[in-house]
């Protein structure tokens, strides 16, 4: 019996043993585990990872829709037709010029007139003039409510009452924030492009006058005020290569045609392909009063004579012209600029002057003045 209990003490013993030696195997083992996934953890910390490749900085891409809009000749002499009958009914502008008009003017990027007057109360009738138009400074006013951004004084009534009145004129223009084209205190003044910005595209005016018979108005020189002449076209071509190296879009003015006429002159036709080969995007005249065709030259418009605009009290077709550039501005990272026109759509919006007020034409009247437009267009 002991024997037997002994026997069973001594296996039990050595059970014991086999279990101690067992546990101790396992933490040995899994403290080697864990001191290996430390150490590994540790030479992972160690290693730097790789730096990762920086973006490429991308062009700023900016599209554009820009309009231009134009219009022909305007008179705000005190005693001439138009400004009689705008004073007689109380200085209202929108009875004049259709309200619709006005809205179109000042919301277009930029807007050009032709400013067919002087504006002071000095000086005297040029001789031998047949018309001259002075007008009241103050009335300056009026062209900032039609929204002009730019006006012409390349035309043949600019100087109509004299030096001091063309001085007294830019100093007004001047003092109302408008810049002007065409015209100045010498020719340098002149001949300059004037350059202005719509949607961070550089737009350049450019204008000259060849509109007199008898050659009253004087051309700007080194050293005494006047226009820009374009009789001989040198100089103003001379410009309107300066203000394509120098801006996105061009825009030639030259003031010409025959007066009262629908029949171009060979000097328009041949001019206005000149100004184009020159480096000018667009070619858009004055002077003739009545409005005069449409054509194209290398896929760019060209508008003859946008007639009168609100300039006396006879029956004539008119229009405000408007230009839609549409495109893109990309500038680099590195701050270079392009800008890319994609497109130039020319629009007619036709009206009538008529009984010194201009309204705007709808319905069949629309339809007419677009279609007389056509019928007397190259």
């Amino acid at each position: 019996m002991k024997k037997y209990i002994l026997t069973i003490l001594f296996a039990a013993l050595i059970l014991s043993g086999c279990g101690t030696v067992s546990s101790e195997t396992k933490e040995n083992a899994s403290e080697e585990a864990v001191s290996e996934e430390t150490m590994d953890a540790s030479a992972e910390a160690e290693t730097p990872a790789e730096p990762e490749e920086p973006e490429e900085p991308e062009d700023t891409v900016e599209p554009f829709d820009i309009t231009l809009a134009f219009a022909g000749d305007i008179n705000f002499d005190d005693n001439w037709s138009v400004m009689a009958y705008y004073h007689s009914i109380g200085d209202d502008l929108e009875a004049v010029i259709d309200p619709d008009y006005i809205k179109l003017m000042n919301d277009a990027d930029l807007f050009w007139i032709n400013n067919e007057f002087t504006y002071s109360y000095r000086g005297a009738p040029m001789p031998d003039k047949y018309y001259t138009f002075r007008s009241s400074p103050e009335n300056v006013e009026i062209m900032k409510t039609l929204g002009a951004d730019i006006v012409g004084l390349a035309n043949n009534h600019c100087f109509d009452y004299g030096e001091e009145s063309f001085y007294d004129t830019l100093e007004t223009l001047k003092n109302a924030g408008i810049p002007y084209v065409g015209a100045g205190m010498n020719i340098d003044e002149a001949k300059a492009p004037v350059y202005l910005e719509a949607q961070g595209v550089k737009i350049a005016y450019v204008a000259a006058s060849r509109a007199e018979k008898y050659r009253l108005t004087p051309p700007a020189t080194e050293d005494s005020p006047g226009i820009l002449r374009c009789y001989d076209n040198e100089i103003f071509i001379e410009s309107i290569k300066e203000a394509a190296e120098n801006a996105d879009y061009v825009i030639a003015l030259p003031h010409w045609g025959t007066e009262d006429s629908t029949v171009l002159e060979e000097a328009q036709l041949t001019g206005a392909k000149e100004y184009i080969d020159a480096g000018a995007d667009a070619v858009i005249g004055a002077h003739t009063h009545w409005i005069q065709g449409m054509d194209e030259y290398k896929g760019k418009p060209i508008a003859y004579s946008l007639g009168n605009f609100w300039f006396n009290d006879e029956s004539l077709e008119t229009m405000l012209y408007e230009l839609h550039l549409k495109g893109e501005k990309v500038t680099t990272p590195e701050g270079e600029v392009t800008v890319n026109i994609e497109s130039v759509e020319p629009e007619i919006i036709p009206g009538m002057q008529e009984n010194c007020v201009t309204t705007m034409a709808e319905g069949a009247e629309k339809t007419r003045i677009l279609e007389y437009i056509d019928s007397i267009s190259p």
